[in-house]
């Protein structure tokens, strides 16, 4: 069965009509992922959102009367890439004012080709995107814990606990990537096999 990416009410509403474009691990960086994001909210004094299922995000959208348009590329783009492989390199974050605690991936030509790819598709279209940063600016990562709502000390005392290379770095390649796109507070997902 499918493990959602956002489980509860207030995240699911907070996304609502917004569609995004996502890799899910499976293997290593999956099981990676589960044991940091554990240990780090067991670790946290306080209860801090977080992802209920790793991924990583490459695009966001928001065209909720466009999403069959939208779709209708990201599957052609899809189909045109090779399977992917994930490296994940540290636990690292975005600082304030987002203050997300994340593991950062590795920038490879792979990963990289098919971000710059996705721009170029996306280039001659008015799909409104949400957060778009030049792949020369993209980090690669997966969100762990968000923690916007920590204050400055709170947040210094997580990152110096929590920011480490990974040794040895957990890798994976997937083999497809998902269009998900959110509707009064429900969470859809269409799986697209990259290649296919």
């Amino acid at each position: 069965m499918r493990r959602p990416f956002m489980s509860t009410p207030e995240q699911l509403a907070g996304l609502d009509g917004q569609q995004y474009l996502v890799l899910r691990p499976a293997g290593p960086v999956a099981r990676s992922y589960r044991t940091i994001q554990e240990d780090a909210l067991a670790r946290i004094d306080a209860p801090l959102r977080h992802p209920h299922t790793e991924h990583v995000t490459l695009r966001g959208f928001a065209e909720p009367e466009r999403r069959d348009e939208l779709r209708a590329l990201i599957v052609e783009w899809a189909a045109q890439q090779e399977p992917l492989e994930l490296v994940a390199e540290a636990v690292d974050g975005f600082p304030s004012p987002w203050q997300i605690l994340i593991i950062r991936l590795a920038r490879t030509p792979a990963l990289v080709g098919a971000y710059a790819s996705l721009s170029r598709a996306l280039e001659p279209t008015t799909f409104r995107r949400l957060d778009e940063l030049s792949v020369e600016e993209w980090t690669f990562h997966l969100s762990l814990l968000y923690g916007k709502t920590l204050d400055a000390a709170a947040w210094r005392r997580l990152t110096a606990r929590e920011y480490r290379p990974l040794v040895p770095e957990p890798a994976e390649v997937v083999h497809e990537a998902e269009f998900v796109w959110y509707d009064e507070g429900v969470e859809h997902a269409e799986i697209l096999p990259l290649g296919h």
